[in-house]
């Protein structure tokens, strides 16, 4: 009798700790996933760059640095998202996003105030319309972005809790996941102003 309460409670313990490595490896999929959606969004907001630019430089052509800046600053970001699209679980390419990220807004908001000077560029057709695309897609990414900042809560939140601390790294989840924090959050939280 005394042993079978003793495999009872050995195979209730086993039980638990699968229960813990399979809530582990939830919770990681899903702010994989979420990140996922984060990419997506971010390279069509990257695609759009490029075509703004291009319709810009018509109008622009004394200004050719701070398109070049937007240029650059946008395939920065692009590499920033592949490094971390490999893994975005790691901190370092996570930061590296996010700073990217802000340099592109800074980058942006230049080109912005530049645009300012050309009322033709800005009353232009095809101008408004990328202007009212990277709007959207500025929303989406600040969406995704909320997305994959709870799922990330909500992995290092578990991981952290009590039991599932003791076992974490045992499972291969040895750190935590980062936050994905854009360097002016009051400027994310509403989507860039870009008004041509």
């Amino acid at each position: 009798m005394t042993l079978l309460i003793i495999l009872a409670l050995l195979a209730a313990v086993v039980f638990y700790l699968i229960s813990i490595f399979n809530q582990l490896v939830k919770l990681k999929n899903r702010f994989q996933n979420a990140f996922a959606q984060i990419e997506v969004q971010l390279k069509r907001r990257y695609d759009l760059i490029p075509n703004l630019v291009e319709t810009a430089k018509a109008y622009m052509q004394h200004e050719r640095e701070t398109l070049e800046a937007v240029i650059a600053a946008r395939n920065a970001a692009l590499a920033g998202l592949k490094v971390a699209a490999n893994n975005p679980g790691d901190a370092g390419a996570i930061s590296q996003l996010a700073q990217a990220e802000g340099a592109l807004q800074g980058a942006m908001s230049r080109f912005s105030m530049v645009m300012e000077a050309y009322p033709d560029l800005k009353a232009s057709a095809n101008m408004q319309q990328l202007s009212e695309e990277l709007t959207s897609t500025e929303n989406r990414v600040a969406f995704a972005r909320q997305a994959f900042n709870d799922a990330v809560t909500e992995y290092n939140t578990y991981k952290q809790s009590f039991p599932p601390m003791f076992f974490a790294a045992s499972f291969g989840h040895k750190q935590d996941a980062k936050l994905l924090e854009f360097a002016e959050s009051a400027q994310i939280q509403q989507a860039p102003k870009v008004s041509f």
